[in-house]
């Protein structure tokens, strides 16, 4: 991989976007175990207006979303997206490509007044927590359906 990386904004319609979800979802499953279809119930991408691609010359090797999020259970500031979808093709992790995807995510959020990111990761998945903490994201209590899945792990990011 000697391309450039360039990003792109689009949808969940888009089918690169679809083909990498399919990925992230298949890795999920082996990682989520017998919890898995709990999670997945949460993880559709109908209707998401925010997406960010990576690609590495013509191939897409990361995406990551946002949508708009409210949780009257948690003290999370109004305004506020939460970080969806988030995953990078293996042949293409530790090149710092989930950083650029998770800039950009945040600018994007920036630029419709957001002021606040949420997301929720699996602590089984050290280096996704690590990027985000690394990207200033700091632990919160777990949110909505999360709450009470000790597996689950929230963060918090003012924009």
């Amino acid at each position: 991989m000697t391309d450039e990386i360039h990003f792109r904004r689009t949808s969940s319609d888009d089918t690169d976007f679809q083909a990498l979800v399919r990925l992230l979802d298949n890795h999920l499953s082996t990682i989520n175990g017998e919890d898995d279809a709990y999670y997945a119930q949460f993880n559709g991408i109908q209707h998401l207006r925010h997406v960010v691609l990576a690609y590495v010359g013509a191939i897409p090797v990361a995406c990551g979303a946002f949508k708009e999020f409210s949780d009257a259970t948690n003290d999370i500031l109004p305004h506020s997206v939460e970080i969806k979808r988030m995953y990078t093709r293996e042949e293409a992790r530790g090149k710092g490509i989930a950083k650029g995807i998770l800039r950009h995510l945040e600018e994007w959020a920036r630029e419709e007044n957001f002021r606040c990111a949420v997301l929720e990761t699996s602590r089984l998945l050290p280096s996704a927590m690590r990027l985000y903490a690394e990207s200033g994201f700091t632990p919160i209590p777990n949110y909505g359906q999360y709450v009470g899945m000790e597996m689950s792990v929230c963060f918090k990011k003012t924009l």
